[in-house]
C-alpha cells in the first residue's frame, strides 16, 4: 500500500474515536448524565422525598441502568467477535450498530423535564451505549493492520487524542449554543440557537440527536477511506458455528495463557473503575458541589483538553516504552486523584472546612477534571496497545471481544457498588469509594501481564 493511501486509511481510521468520543464526553459524563440527575432528583423531591436521599436515589438509578445494558454487552461481545473473524467481515457489523448508536442517541430527545420517562430515556440510551460499545470492539481489531507492533502504540494514542479534540469541540459547541442553565441561557447568557425553549430544556435535550448527527457526519471519512483484506470467510451459519467452537477453545485456554488471563482481569478492574469515574464524575459535582450542567460542562471541557495533550504524549511513551509502564502509572494517578475527591465538599477541600460560598472546593474538583482527563486517555490508548500484543492476530476480533467481556463483565460491578452504597449509606460520597479498591485490584493484577505477551498455542 502506498504511503499516502496508508495515511487516510490511518485517518479515517482515527475518524471513529473523534466520531464516539462526543457520546462519552457529551452523553455519559458532562451534559446528559448530570441532566439525568437533575431532572430525576426533582421528580423524587415532589414526591415527597428529602434532597439527599433523592440525589442517592438518582445516582442509584443511572447505576442500575448501566448495569443493565453492561450485562447485555458483556455476553454478547466475545460471540459477535469470534463470527466476525470467521466470516472475515467486520465492516457489516460496525454499520449495524452504527445505527444502533444514532437512533439511541437521537431518542434521548424525549426527556423531557414534566413527566420525565425515567424508563423509555434509560431504554434509548442503552441502544446508544450498546452502538458505540460493539462498534468500539470491531474497530479496535482494525488497529493491528494499520502499523508495526512498535508503531500501533503511537497510532492508538492520537486516535484517542484526536478523540478529545472532536470531544472539546462538541461540548463547546453545546456549552455555548444549547445547554442552558437555570436562568434559562447558555455560557454565552444568551437563549438556545433554533428557538429552542429553555423552559422545556430543549436545549440540553438537542444533545442527543447533536450527538447522532455528529457521528453520522464525521463517520463518512471512516467509511470511505477504511478497507479491510477480502478474505475467504464462512457463511453466517458456518461463522456462528465456528466462532462458538472457537470461542470456547479460546476462554478453555485461558488459564495457560497466563499474561493473557491476567490482562484480561486486571483491565476488568481498572477499567470498570475508570468508567465509573467518568460515568458519575458529573453527578457527583451537580450533587455534592451543586454545579449546573453548564459547570459539569467547563469541568468535563478542561478534562477533555488535558486528555487531548497528554494521550499524545502518552501515545509516545507507549512507542518508546511499551504499555505497561504507561498503564502503572495512570493507574497510580487515578487512584490519587480519587481521593482527593473524597475530600471535596461544598464546605470542604482537601480537609480543610470552608463556607459554602468558598469557591475552594470548586477549584480543587476543577482541578481533579484536568488529572483525570490527563491520565484517562492514555490509560485507554496504552490498553487497546496492549491487547494487541497480548492477542492471537488470527483471532483479533474475537480478542477485542474478550477484551469487551472483561470490561463488561464486571461493569456492573461498579455502578451496582455505587448505588447499594449510595442507597445504603445516603450519601454521594460514601457511593465512590468502591472505584479506589477496583482501581487497586486491577494495579495487583497487572503484575502478572508480560509486556510483549505470550507465543499463542490454542489456535495453532
Amino acid at each position: 500500500m502506498d504511503a499516502p493511501v496508508h495515511r487516510k486509511r490511518i485517518w479515517g481510521w482515527m475518524m471513529y474515536d473523534w466520531a464516539t468520543q462526543p457520546f462519552h464526553t457529551l452523553i455519559l459524563t458532562f451534559i446528559f448524565g448530570p441532566y439525568f440527575a437533575e431532572q430525576v432528583i426533582a421528580s423524587l423531591v415532589a414526591g415527597g422525598m428529602d434532597a439527599a436521599h433523592a440525589k442517592a436515589e438518582a445516582q442509584s438509578i443511572w447505576g442500575y441502568g448501566l448495569t443493565i445494558t453492561g450485562l447485555l454487552i458483556a455476553f454478547s461481545a466475545p460471540l459477535l467477535g469470534a463470527v466476525a473473524d470467521e466470516s472475515k467481515r467486520r465492516m457489516p457489523w460496525i454499520r449495524v450498530f452504527s445505527l444502533l448508536y444514532v437512533i439511541g442517541s437521537a431518542g434521548l430527545w424525549i426527556a423531557r423535564p414534566e413527566d420525565f420517562p425515567t424508563t423509555a430515556v434509560l431504554v434509548f440510551f442503552g441502544l446508544g451505549l450498546i452502538g458505540v460499545e460493539f462498534t468500539t470492539i470491531f474497530t479496535n481489531a482494525l488497529l493491528p493492520a494499520l502499523g508495526s507492533r512498535e508503531e500501533i502504540g503511537k497510532i492508538s494514542g492520537d486516535g484517542w487524542a484526536w478523540g478529545y479534540v472532536g470531544g472539546i469541540l462538541a461540548l463547546v459547541i453545546m456549552l455555548l449554543f444549547f445547554a442552558e442553565n437555570a436562568d434559562g441561557v447558555t455560557l454565552l447568557g444568551s437563549p438556545p440557537l433554533f428557538g429552542f425553549d429553555p423552559a422545556a430544556r430543549e436545549g440540553t435535550r438537542f444533545v442527543g440527536p447533536f450527538v447522532a448527527l455528529w457521528f453520522v457526519l464525521s463517520m463518512i471519512p471512516f467509511f470511505l477511506w477504511v478497507r479491510e483484506p477480502k478474505l475467504p470467510g464462512l457463511g453466517m451459519a458456518g461463522a456462528v458455528r465456528k466462532g462458538l467452537r472457537d470461542l470456547r477453545q479460546t476462554i478453555a485456554s485461558l488459564p495457560r495463557r497466563k499474561s493473557l488471563f491476567a490482562y484480561l482481569a486486571s483491565s476488568m478492574f481498572y477499567r470498570d473503575a475508570l468508567n465509573g469515574v467518568f460515568t458519575f464524575g458529573g453527578i457527583y459535582a451537580l450533587g455534592a458541589l451543586e454545579w449546573s450542567v453548564v459547570q459539569v460542562g467547563v469541568f468535563g471541557i478542561l478534562g477533555a483538553l488535558s486528555g487531548a495533550i497528554f494521550t499524545y504524549f502518552g501515545g509516545l511513551a507507549d512507542r518508546r516504552h511499551g504499555p505497561k509502564p504507561v498503564i502503572r502509572a495512570s493507574i497510580l494517578v487515578l487512584i490519587a486523584t480519587c481521593l482527593v475527591i473524597l475530600t471535596i465538599t461544598r464546605e470542604s477541600a482537601l480537609f480543610v472546612t470552608v463556607g459554602r460560598d468558598s469557591a475552594l472546593p470548586d477549584i480543587a474538583f476543577y482541578i481533579c477534571g484536568v488529572s483525570l482527563g490527563a491520565v484517562a486517555g492514555v490509560l485507554q490508548s496504552a490498553s487497546r496497545t496492549t491487547m494487541v500484543r497480548q492477542a492471537d492476530p488470527a483471532r483479533m476480533t474475537e480478542a477485542f471481544g474478550l477484551y469487551a467481556l472483561s470490561g463488561k463483565a464486571t461493569s456492573f460491578l461498579a455502578p451496582a457498588l455505587i448505588a447499594v452504597i449510595s442507597d445504603i449509606t445516603n450519601s454521594q460520597r460514601a457511593g465512590i469509594t468502591p472505584l479506589i479498591a477496583l482501581f487497586i485490584v486491577g494495579l495487583v493484577l497487572l503484575a502478572w501481564v508480560h509486556p510483549e505477551g505470550e507465543k499463542v498455542t490454542d489456535h495453532a
